[in-house]
């Protein structure tokens, strides 16, 4: 039977397992468009008003469910738009597949109408660049693509398709079945070896990150950390893979890194690092770790080889996804009581951060959604000071989900929240959006009223863009420049796309506006008065930390 490349695509597609995709329609792929038109319940079409929206919706799908999120995008602006979805996915380790239409392949080469060459500009992005050249060829990439974004260390692939392949006719058949390929697990040599290394250890650490764990794999890793009592602390933004309610786990390494963790890793005797990539943030600018190799001794577990010594010489690598090897290592037994004790300890204090002067007293906010939102709530943030009120106020039960970018990139929240929905129709769906932050993508809500994606999100409006004033504040002060925002009204703009919408101008009002956001049908947004004088998220941890140090001074 023949078919043209579009329909041989979104067949193939749904055989790899593809239910759902984002995207921007453009004319460089209307025969995959036209394939879609038959495919409603099957494989689904979420229809985006902006590229690089699409591409973080498919991002963070990726991050949620482990399989790749799917976008469609045209060439050109189209791609261009959508790269920070890419690059996002990438430094998430999220897999992640954009498909892009391209110009014809008889007018490659003379700089043609909206012409990329995407694998000089996608091949240092994404985890491949490919193009079809032939239409014989399309299956075969695309399963060696769906493999790609999943195996080793996950990420984006990008596929380029110009118009001829996808309207040429062809006698391929579609793909019938995915590879079943199982993680990488360890020999018992190494087993052996990073047993024998704990056994020995004064000061262990456990530090976990990826996407890639599995249900079965926390639960084991969980079982390892409590019956070895070791402390837990999760790479940046990955602290919803394990149960933060749990006596091990003891606070997160990132942005606003907090004392009592930088203090455990610096202080470490040996590190047990599993799927982690070792990014600045997770190393505070790499100042914890030594470069090149570690005062630590380090024990690194990675499903990529490429990922095992790339910055860190460690004392022993393990070529291992991190499920086989938490289901492998048996517990130690080391009478670390005190080192995980007093960790745990002051992670349970960090919550007791001072009241916040202004309107809205976001202490008492998050404090409020801890009570009242479900096991499985997944959160959602973007970049900015106020991601420190998800990141560091919320405690991820074994149920609930994070949708973060490593990538630090603005815009980010709402996308992935609308994603979340799409997915998850059942589950509350929180996203936290400064004001600066909600406008980089807010057009998106358009998304969510028309797919029925609606979330719940909470903007917090302090009128400033708050983390480069703040870095402003500290390095050029009293010279404030660009940073100030006007911003329009939220509430009617909201209402404008057929969410329920409130301004909360008192902390005393939020729980019940925050009631009637949960029981909206058609989400809601509440937007939060924060006060441009009120301390910044930055001061806060600033404040708990020269407690701390006063504390320490104290007992000395």
């Amino acid at each position: 039977m023949s078919r043209n490349g579009g329909k041989l695509l979104v067949e193939s597609l749904i055989a790899l397992g593809a239910n759902k995709c984002f995207g921007v329609p453009g004319e460089s792929y209307l025969a995959v468009l036209d394939a879609l038109h038959d495919t409603a319940g099957r494989l689904d079409y979420v229809l985006c008003r902006n590229e690089g929206g699409a591409a973080f919706m498919a991002s963070a799908y990726g991050k949620l469910t482990g399989s790749p999120g799917i976008c469609f995008v045209t060439r050109g602006p189209g791609v261009t738009n959508a790269s920070i979805g890419v690059h996002t996915a990438m430094q998430d380790s999220s897999p992640m597949l954009l498909f892009v239409g391209q110009v014809g392949t008889d007018m490659k080469g003379r700089e043609a109408f909206q012409e990329i060459d995407y694998r000089a500009v996608y091949g240092t992005m994404a985890k491949w660049a490919v193009e079809i050249d032939d239409i014989s060829r399309l299956t075969e990439i695309l399963a060696r693509a769906w493999t790609t974004a999943l195996t080793g260390r996950p990420g984006p692939v990008v596929i380029a398709l110009p118009e001829d392949m996808l309207t040429a006719l062809t006698d391929v058949e579609p793909l019938s079945a995915r590879a079943s390929i199982f993680e990488a697990a360890p020999v018992p040599e190494a087993i052996a070896a990073a047993h024998e290394l704990l056994s020995g250890a004064s000061r262990p650490v456990i530090i976990i990150g990826g996407t890639t764990w599995t249900e079965a794999g926390r639960s084991a890793l969980q079982k390892f950390a409590e019956t070895s009592d070791i402390p837990v602390v999760a790479a940046f933004r990955y602290q919803d893979q394990f149960d933060n309610h749990s006596e091990v786990f003891v606070g997160e390494a990132g942005v606003g890194m907090l004392p009592h963790v930088k203090a455990l890793i610096r202080d470490a005797d040996l590190i047990l690092a599993i799927n982690v990539r070792f990014g600045e943030m997770t190393t505070d600018g790499y100042t914890l770790l030594s470069v090149p190799l570690p005062r630590q001794k380090l024990i690194h577990v990675h499903a990529s080889d490429r990922e095992i010594g790339k910055i860190y010489i460690p004392t022993l690598g393990i070529h291992s996804g991190p499920n086989a090897f938490v289901k492998s290592i048996s517990p130690v037994e080391g009478g670390w009581d005190s080192w995980r004790a007093d960790a745990r300890k002051a992670y349970e204090k960090s919550f007791d951060a001072p009241v916040q002067p202004g309107p809205v007293d976001m202490v008492a906010v998050t404090a409020h959604l801890r009570n009242v939102l479900p096991e499985d709530a997944i959160l959602t943030n973007g970049a900015g000071n106020f991601t420190v009120w998800p990141n560091k106020f919320f405690k991820f039960g074994p149920k609930a989900r994070l949708l973060a970018p490593q990538s630090g990139a603005m815009g980010y929240g709402l996308p992935a929240a609308v994603a979340a929905k799409a997915t998850y129709p059942g589950r509350t769906v929180v996203c936290f959006a400064g004001d600066g932050d909600f406008q980089m993508n807010c057009q998106e809500l358009g998304t969510a009223m028309q797919a029925g994606a609606q979330p719940v999100v909470l903007i917090l409006n302090n009128g400033i863009y708050g983390t480069i004033r703040a870095h402003q504040e500290r390095h050029y002060p009293a010279r404030v420049s660009g940073t100030q925002l006007q911003n329009p009204d939220f509430v009617g703009l909201a209402r404008s796309y057929g969410f329920h919408a409130e301004r909360v101008e008192a902390t005393a009002d939020f729980a019940a506006a925050f009631d009637r956001a949960l029981a909206s049908r058609s989400g809601a947004v509440l937007e939060l008065t924060i006060s441009p004088e009120a301390l910044t998220p930055r001061q806060t941890l600033t404040q708990m930390r020269d407690a701390a140090f006063a504390s320490q001074k104290a007992k000395v």
